[in-house]
This record gives C-alpha cells, sequence and structure tokens, in this order.
C-alpha cells in the first residue's frame, strides 16, 4: 500500500475560471496527475508567492492571449518572484455573457470582468453595449461568484466561462461573445526553484 502525495495546484482566479480550466487540462495533458488538489489563490501575485514558499505544488497563470496580448499582472507577479516554468501551454477561451437568472438583456446598466476579457470582447461591447459601463474586474470568475451572492448588483453582465455560469447558477444571455473566432491563451505552470 503506497500513499499517493495529492498535488497542490494553484490557480490564478476563482472556482470556474479560465486557469482552473487550464489547471485542469495540465493535470490531464502533461502531469498525468491522479491525485491533486485545485486551489484558487486568484491573482498572480498569490500564485507565485505560494510556489516560493512551498505551500502549492505547481502555479497556474495566463501569461499571453492571441488577441488581448500580455497578461499584465502575470508580468508583474513574475518579476518579483524566483519560480521555474515546467510547462508552457494554451487553452481555447470562450467567454460567455452572464446574468443573474431571469435578468434580460434590457435590464443590464454594468458588464464587468477581468482586464484580459474585456480586451478579448472589446468590439463586440462596443458593437452590442455602446451604453454600458465597463468595469474591470480582478477575475473573470470572482466577479461571477460575487454577483451570485449578491455583492454586485443584479443590473450587472459578467464576462466569463461556462463552468462559472453553472457553479454560480448564473443565465448565459449571450454565448461566445470574444471577438475572434480563436481565441488561444498561454498559460504557465511554475514550479518552485529547485
Amino acid at each position: 500500500f503506497i500513499l499517493m502525495k495529492v498535488t497542490k495546484i494553484g490557480v490564478m482566479g476563482a472556482k470556474g475560471s479560465f486557469s482552473e480550466e487550464a489547471g485542469r487540462t495540465y493535470v490531464k495533458k502533461y502531469a498525468k496527475l491522479k491525485k491533486f488538489e485545485i486551489l484558487y489563490l486568484i491573482t498572480a501575485e498569490n500564485v507565485l508567492s505560494e510556489i516560493e514558499k512551498g505551500a502549492i505544488n505547481i502555479g497556474i497563470f495566463p501569461i499571453e492571449n492571441s488577441n488581448g496580448g500580455i497578461v499584465l499582472e502575470a508580468v508583474h507577479a513574475m518579476a518579483k518572484y524566483n519560480f521555474h516554468i515546467k510547462k508552457m501551454f494554451e487553452i481555447d477561451v470562450h467567454h460567455n455573457l452572464l446574468v443573474k437568472k431571469g435578468v434580460t438583456a434590457d435590464k443590464v446598466k454594468t458588464i464587468t470582468s477581468h482586464d484580459q476579457a474585456i480586451k478579448q470582447c472589446r468590439m463586440y461591447l462596443k458593437r452590442m453595449w455602446p451604453k454600458v459601463n465597463i468595469k474591470i474586474y480582478m477575475d473573470t470568475a470572482k466577479a461571477a461568484e460575487d454577483l451570485a451572492k449578491g455583492k454586485l448588483p443584479a443590473s450587472t453582465g459578467v464576462i466569463a466561462s461556462r463552468m462559472a455560469a453553472e457553479v454560480y447558477k448564473l443565465d448565459i444571455l449571450e454565448e461566445s461573445i470574444k471577438d475572434l473566432k480563436f481565441n488561444y491563451t498561454s498559460f504557465i505552470a511554475a514550479e518552485r526553484m529547485k
């Protein structure tokens, strides 16, 4: 009987984030881990600080999107911490506009999400929501969670993943709202320096 060690994977984002999706892709496709635990660390800074402390085995965070460009938050965090890049890989990102159950398009006054998600949907937002207030949020999935918990007004729409809609029981007002058909985000799987 061998006791299997649980690999701790820290992701930039809340439950239902694209980083969680990337973390699960990494586990399945590259690391082929059987026992792992995902920790939702919200920011790139938290992910890299936990790696440096040795509190997690692997950190997953986005570095660049084919449409939105460099993820500045990740670059700033990378400059502060020592870590080793174990793997770089990409996933196809599909943004959706999420709202509280029963909220219709005419009720949406504000749309919020991570800066990158907003960049990847900017033409859609200009075209479809010219009069709506656009606000930056720390994380796509955290915005969905806060909308579900009533921390954001019910008149708020959130750009996030389909998984976030399921996790937080939100309606998808519109699917696949990204500007470009192909919207890939490159992620880093980082580990502690040996």
